[in-house]
């Protein structure tokens, strides 16, 4: 005897699956608008680029620069995609509350990532440019249901509906965008074969090239919005792929948490890559699902057996989504909370509402098949909104939370002054990050740490994250200018350099790296290193990550020039140690540079033979080779 449910379910009216909301032609009015539009927003961006560069008003600070990209990247694109009728007020509505809502949390992203020098602005941008992106393309089926139904509450087969076409009307507008200029490209190689170069110079020019892009874009997106059939095409050709797909990847699912009793849970937590390999599953298995599903209102693709592997597979989500969160919790317990891990937390929280969901929805036995898959992507797409919004503010600020977490490790002694990073606090966590490390200057574990406290005081004073990256002209402006500042910055390990090689350094005739900069942790080593009886300068820049680079100055004609460049790599630390103590050997190499036809060239010994020095100076302990110049 069938259920209520089931007679509800057999009685709603089957659907062709390529079934499309507003199948109305836009008016005129409207597809004028979207094209005037994208040409517009490639306007304001070539606006935004020049301002940039020139300083105009607001642009000149990144915090101004920050707000006007994201409304103008992101109001006009949900404009483009929703409009209906330039007359509806509902429309116009929406436009102002997505102005409002990313106007304020775009002035947040820009706050956050200023108030002090050499902040990494991708650290912050980055994430809060994705999360919206993708915040966005979820609230925007709604904001359309609401222009359609006039309510919120939309039903489900509209949601799925629109967000399938906004996600393919955006890849025809990309690849329209693309055919385009090369169809622009040809163009102008055309004529350059008959030396006329006036139409590839004018497709190079910026402004050019920003309006083109906008009217390019614009049309793709009219284009998608107004040919119904080619869309829908797409959607079969993509949803056959993915009703192909998904069984094979529910058995491969249930194969690996079958083998988790055999192999054990060990090797997971050996790699560093186990928690987003089994996110990717999750997401991979919710998209297949969702494209078989559809908006179920026609037949299951599958026949029962096949029914019951998928279901089996959606049924064990939950494990993948629990192992996952547990790997990113032993990463967060080994080190603490960093902007990145809170980023991954929030999808894994995602993820797992999704996990948990489609394996209710498997596990129902009432109603047609995966008939919960309903609730649960709507829930979990509200959810989504609204943790991409409270990340992107004051309330979930996943700087804020990753700096006082490294800050209380630091103080209660889980994390040891020696291993604390402080360049992340510097330049990686923000207005929040920086803060936190001034305010480090003042508690009595790093004043009573004489090291800890010399290396907080370098990082606040640096003006570049990474010294070696930096332009010349821009390490030139910020280099220090005396003698006396420069020998607080580079320590002497053994002999002194004459006077004569730190004029030439102030007055940069021979390259510093990063040692004249503020903040600066170098030492400076004097040794005969070819062996012409005159001692050379060697300068090494230890605030370096992941490896210790030097210069090699050598006297010349009575002048200080440069001579060579040498980096040390291994364990970094070691390195910096042996370096202050000044233990440096110099070692010949057993196979000399050969020289033929006027051409020299140096020999790549198998197995790196290099002998042993004579012991002409007093043993000191070895340290990892250096490729440096040949004695």
């Amino acid at each position: 005897m069938r259920s209520d449910a089931a007679d509800r379910d057999a009685s709603r009216p089957a659907s062709n699956p390529l079934s499309d909301v507003g199948d109305a032609p836009l008016p005129r009015e409207v597809r004028g608008f979207i094209v005037l539009l994208a040409m517009l927003q490639g306007l304001a961006l070539w606006l935004l680029s020049t301002g940039s560069e020139q300083g105009w008003g607001w642009l000149a600070g990144l915090d101004g620069r920050v707000c006007w990209y994201t409304l103008v990247l992101s109001v006009p694109t949900a404009m483009a995609l929703s409009v209906r009728r330039l007359d509806e007020a509902r429309f116009w509505q929406h436009t102002a509350l997505l102005t409002v809502v990313f106007l304020g949390l775009a002035w947040w992203a820009g706050h956050s990532v200023t108030g002090a020098p050499a902040l990494q602005a991708q650290q912050v941008l980055a994430p809060f440019g994705a999360s919206l992106a993708v915040a966005l393309f979820i609230a925007v089926p709604y904001l359309q249901c609401r222009l359609q139904h006039g309510r919120w509450c939309a039903p489900y087969l509209d949601l799925f509906d629109h967000a399938w076409q906004n996600a393919l009307t955006l890849l025809v507008m990309l690849a329209f965008t693309g055919i385009c200029w090369l169809v622009l490209m040809l163009w102008a190689g055309l004529f350059k074969l008959i030396g006329i170069d006036w139409f590839a110079d004018l497709f190079r020019q910026e402004p050019f090239v920003y309006l083109a892009t906008g009217t390019f874009a614009g049309l793709g997106v009219l284009l998608g919005r107004s040919e119904k059939r080619p869309i829908q095409l797409m959607r079969r050709l993509l949803f056959a792929t993915f009703t192909g797909l998904l069984p094979v990847l529910a058995l491969v699912a249930l194969l690996f948490v079958a083998s988790l009793p055999f192999t054990g849970l060990q090797p997971l937590w050996a790699t560093r890559s186990a928690a987003m390999v089994l996110m990717l599953l999750v997401a991979a298995m919710v998209l297949f699902t969702n494209a078989v599903y559809q908006d179920g209102r026609h037949p299951p693709p599958y026949p029962a057996w096949l029914r019951w592997l998928v279901s089996a597979g959606l049924a064990s989500l939950p494990v993948f989504a629990v192992l996952a969160g547990y790997a990113l919790w032993l990463r967060i317990a080994q080190y603490g909370w960093t902007a990145e891990r809170l980023w991954a937390v929030v999808a894994a929280v995602i993820l797992a509402a999704h996990a948990f969901g489609y394996a209710w929805a498997a596990l129902w036995r009432g109603g047609a098949w995966l008939r919960r898959l309903e609730p649960v992507n709507v829930a979990v797409s509200l959810l989504a909104i609204a943790l991409a919004l409270a990340a992107n503010s004051p309330v979930l600020d996943p700087h804020r939370l990753a700096t006082a977490s490294q800050v209380e490790r630091l103080l209660s002694g889980v994390t040891k002054p020696a291993d604390f990073d402080v360049d992340y606090l510097r330049f990686d966590a923000g207005r929040a990050g920086y803060r936190a490390l001034v305010g480090l200057q003042s508690e009595q574990l790093v004043t009573t740490d004489t090291e800890l406290s010399k290396r907080i005081e370098r990082a606040i004073a640096r003006q570049h994250r990474f010294d070696q990256f930096a332009g010349e002209d821009e390490l030139r402006r910020t280099a220090v200018r005396d003698v006396a500042a420069a020998r607080a910055l580079i320590a002497v390990a053994g002999a002194a350099p004459p006077e004569d090689w730190w004029e030439a350094l102030i007055a940069q005739k021979i390259p510093a790296g990063g040692c004249l900069q503020p903040g600066a942790d170098c030492v400076v080593v004097m040794r005969d290193l070819d062996r012409d009886g005159v001692e050379d300068a060697l300068l090494c820049d230890l605030g370096q990550e992941w490896a210790v680079g030097c210069q090699v100055h050598a006297r010349r004609a009575g002048s200080w020039s440069e001579a060579a460049s040498v980096m040390f790599h291994g364990p970094e630390m070691a390195v910096r140690e042996a370096l202050r103590r000044g233990e440096v050997t110099v070692r010949p190499r057993r196979w000399p540079d050969l020289e033929v036809a006027g051409q020299r060239s140096a020999v790549d010994a198998v197995g790196g033979d290099v002998p042993e020095p004579p012991p002409t100076t007093p043993s000191t302990p070895s340290t990892p080779e250096a490729e440096g110049p040949a004695g």
